[in-house]
C-alpha cells in the first residue's frame, strides 16, 4: 500500500544523500501509530551511524537530524496524497491526508479481495512435515495441535509468498503395528471397519497393549514380529490392507480439518536406507558398533570436540532393529534429493527439542551442505480440564471424533438459542464451523510452546477472545451489508474527522500484510490470531458506536465500504487459520 508515494519519497532521499557524498543508503519506512493523523516515519540514524563508521568525523543523533532536515528542505512542499512534513528527532515524518489515506487503504482492500495481504513471490521452496501419526493408533487431541499448527503454518506461508509442500510422515511399522496385527488376528479374524475406521483401529490397538502385558501374549507378538521381518507373504498382505484401513480414516480427518498433503513419506520406505547409512557411519568411523552387547552410537560431542551439548545419538539397536534416527537420517536426504528446499519445517512435540538438534548435527557431520536448512517448531501439550495429558497407550484416551462430537453438540446448543428458527440442516453447518473454529484458535490463539488447557467455555466465548466472537464479528458484517439491499457502493471520499472507532479499525486493516510477513518469518500463527481478534473487536465497537444503515447518504455510502474492507481481512484472517468464516451463525 502506498508503494507509489513510497518510491517517490525514497527517490527524493537518495537525490538529496547523493549531493551529501552517501551511496546506497539504508531507507526504511516505518508506519506511524495515530495520533490524529497517519503516517510514514524515515529514520536516518542508520545512514548516520553508516557514515561514522566509514570514518567520518560525526556525532550521530545530530548527523541524523542534520540530514532529515536538509531532506525535509530539498522535497519542498508536501508531495500529492501528503498534508505535511516534519524533520524531527533524526526522522522524516511524512503525514497523509486523513481522508485521503482512509480511502485509499479500503479502496485497496475492496479492490484486492481475498489478495489483500498476500505477498509477492519470494521464490523459495518450504517444505512443512506435520500431522505424522502413527498407523494402527487413534488420533487423539495431542495429535490435533501438531495438524493444526502445522496446516496453519502452510497457510501463512503460502500467503506470504511462499512455495509450500505439505509432508506428512506416518510410522506404519514397528512393535505397535505387529501388536495390531497379532491381536487381529487372534481376536478379529475377518472384521472390517465401519465407518469410523480411526475409532475402529485404535480400540484394537487399545485391547492389544493390554493384553500384550501377558507374558504368554508376549511371546506370540514376538514371533508374529519375526514373520513380519522375515517378510512372511501373509503378514505383509495384512499390514498393506490394515494400513490401507488408518489411511482411509485420517484421510477422513484431514477432509473434516480441510488439510491435504502434497507427499506423504512412510517409516518402510526409509528403513532399509536408515541402516544402509548406519554402516557408512561406522565404515567412517563416525559411529561406535557395541553389538550384540550394546547399540550402534555416535558420541557428537566427542566427534565434535563440545562438552553435553548434544551427547550421545543412538541409530540403531543391538538386535539390529532400526529406531527414529534410524529412518530420519534418510528421510531429510531422501526430502533433499527430491525437493530444491531453501527450507525444511519439522513441526514436532518440543519434548523432541534435543533429538532434533542430533538428527540436524549429524547431517552436518556428514556434509550435507542443506542441513542448516532444517528447522524444528516445537509445540507443547494438550491437556483436557484437570491437566489430563493425551496418550494412545490409554482405552480411555479421548479420540479427536469424539472431541469434535462433543464440541459440536456445544455449539449446536448454543446456535438453537441464538438461531431456534434455522433449519436443522443450517444448524448443523453452522455447528461444524464453530467447533471446529472453537479447536483451532484454542491451539493457534497461545504460543505453541506453551502448554494448552482446554477449556469449553472459553473456547466457546460469543463475546471473548475465542473463534466464536470472531466468526460472529464475520457475521455482523455480512448482515450489514446484506440489509443494506443494494450494490455496494462505489469508491467514495471519507472525511478529515473521523470516530475513534473508524479509525481504529482503518488502523488495524492496514495491519495485515505486514502481519502475515512476521508471522511466516516467525513460524507464528500466534500473531494472526491476535489480529483476528483485535479485527474483531475493532469492527464490534465500531458496530456499537456508529450508525450505518441508518446514517446519511454519504456516510452511509463510506461506512457501507468500511464494512465491507472489515468482513474481508477478517475473512482472510480467519481463513490463514484455517477457520471458517460463516454467513450466519
Amino acid at each position: 500500500m502506498f508503494e507509489n508515494e513510497k518510491s517517490f519519497i525514497k527517490t527524493k532521499i537518495k537525490d538529496y544523500l547523493e549531493t551529501e557524498a552517501i551511496d546506497d543508503p539504508a531507507i526504511e519506512f516505518r508506519q506511524i501509530p495515530f495520533s490524529g493523523e497517519w503516517g510514514l516515519a524515515v529514520p536516518l540514524f542508520p545512514v548516520a551511524a553508516s557514515e561514522a563508521r566509514s570514518g567520518k568525523r560525526v556525532i550521530v543523533p545530530q548527523r541524523a537530524q542534520e540530514l532529515a532536515e536538509g531532506i525535509k528542505t530539498s522535497i519542498g512542499q508536501a508531495p500529492p496524497g501528503f498534508s505535511h512534513l516534519e524533520a524531527i528527532n533524526g526522522y522524516l515524518n511524512l503525514y497523509f491526508s486523513n481522508a485521503a489515506y482512509a480511502r485509499r487503504v479500503v479502496d485497496t482492500v475492496i479492490d484486492a479481495g481475498a489478495g489483500f495481504g498476500r505477498g509477492t513471490a519470494r521464490h523459495q521452496t518450504v517444505m512443512v512435515e506435520y500431522s505424522q501419526p502413527n498407523t494402527h493408533k487413534s488420533f487423539h487431541v495431542g495429535h490435533l495441535r501438531n495438524v493444526i499448527l502445522g496446516g496453519a503454518i502452510c497457510r501463512i506461508l503460502e500467503f506470504a509468498g511462499y512455495e509450500v509442500i505439505r509432508a506428512n510422515y506416518l510410522g506404519d511399522i514397528g512393535l505397535h503395528v505387529v501388536k495390531w496385527m497379532w491381536n487381529y488376528l487372534k481376536n478379529h479374524r475377518g472384521e472390517v471397519p465401519g465407518e469410523n475406521k480411526t475409532h475402529w483401529m485404535n480400540e484394537i490397538y487399545a485391547e492389544a497393549d493390554s493384553l500384550f502385558q501377558d507374558s504368554e501374549n508376549e511371546a506370540e507378538v514376538r514371533e508374529l514380529y519375526a514373520r513380519w521381518n522375515a517378510r512372511d507373504p501373509e503378514i505383509v498382505a495384512l499390514w498393506q490392507e490394515t494400513r490401507q484401513w488408518s489411511l482411509e480414516g485420517f484421510e477422513q480427518i484431514y477432509n473434516l480439518l480441510g488439510e491435504s498433503f502434497d507427499r506423504i513419506y512412510f517409516e518402510s520406505d526409509v528403513e532399509d536406507s536408515g541402516i544402509a547409512l548406519v554402516q557408512q557411519l561406522i565404515d567412517r568411523g563416525l559411529a561406535q558398533d557395541e553389538r550384540p552387547d550394546g547399540p550402534v552410537f555416535i558420541d557428537l560431542d566427542a566427534v565434535l570436540g563440545t562438552k553435553e551439548e548434544y551427547r550421545v545419538l543412538v541409530v540403531l539397536r543391538s538386535d539390529g532393529s532400526s529406531l527414529y534416527a534410524t529412518k530420519d537420517l534418510p528421510l531429510a536426504i531422501q526430502k533433499f534429493s527430491e525437493y530444491d528446499l531453501d527450507k525444511s519445517v519439522y513441526v514436532i512435540d518440543v519434548r523432541q527439542s534435543l533429538y532434533l538438534k542430533q538428527i540436524f548435527k549429524t547431517l552436518e557431520i556428514l556434509g550435507f551442505d542443506w542441513a542448516d536448512k532444517l528447522y524444528h517448531l516445537p509445540y507443547e501439550l494438550v491437556n483436557l480440564p484437570g491437566n489430563v495429558t493425551m496418550s494412545s497407550r490409554e482405552g480411555t484416551v479421548v479420540l479427536f471424533d469424539d472431541l469434535v462430537a462433543e464440541a459440536t453438540q456445544r455449539a449446536k446448543d448454543i446456535v438453537e438459542v441464538k438461531n431456534p428458527e434455522l433449519a436443522d440442516s443450517v444448524k448443523d453447518k453452522i455447528a461444524e464451523a464453530v467447533a471446529l473454529g472453537a479447536l483451532k484458535y484454542t491451539m493457534l490463539s497461545r504460543d505453541n510452546t506453551k502448554v494448552v488447557t482446554f477449556d469449553w467455555d472459553a473456547a466457546l466465548d460469543f463475546n471473548g477472545q475465542a473463534a466464536p466472537y470472531i466468526q460472529y464479528a464475520h457475521v455482523r458484517a455480512g448482515s450489514i451489508l446484506r440489509r443494506a439491499g443494494e450494490a455496494l457502493p462505489e469508491a467514495v471520499d471519507f472525511p478529515d474527522q473521523l470516530e475513534k472507532a473508524e479509525v481504529d479499525l482503518i488502523e488495524l486493516l492496514t495491519r495485515l500484510p505486514a502481519e502475515v510477513q512476521r508471522a511466516s518469518e516467525d513460524f507464528r500463527p500466534l500473531v494472526i490470531a491476535n489480529l483476528a481478534f483485535d479485527l474483531a473487536k475493532a469492527f464490534n465497537d465500531f458496530y456499537n458506536t456508529c450508525h450505518v444503515l441508518n446514517a446519511e447518504p454519504t456516510v452511509r455510502a463510506y461506512r457501507l465500504r468500511l464494512v465491507a474492507a472489515a468482513k474481508q481481512v477478517i475473512a482472510t484472517s480467519l481463513n490463514l487459520l484455517g477457520i471458517a468464516a460463516p454467513s450466519s451463525m
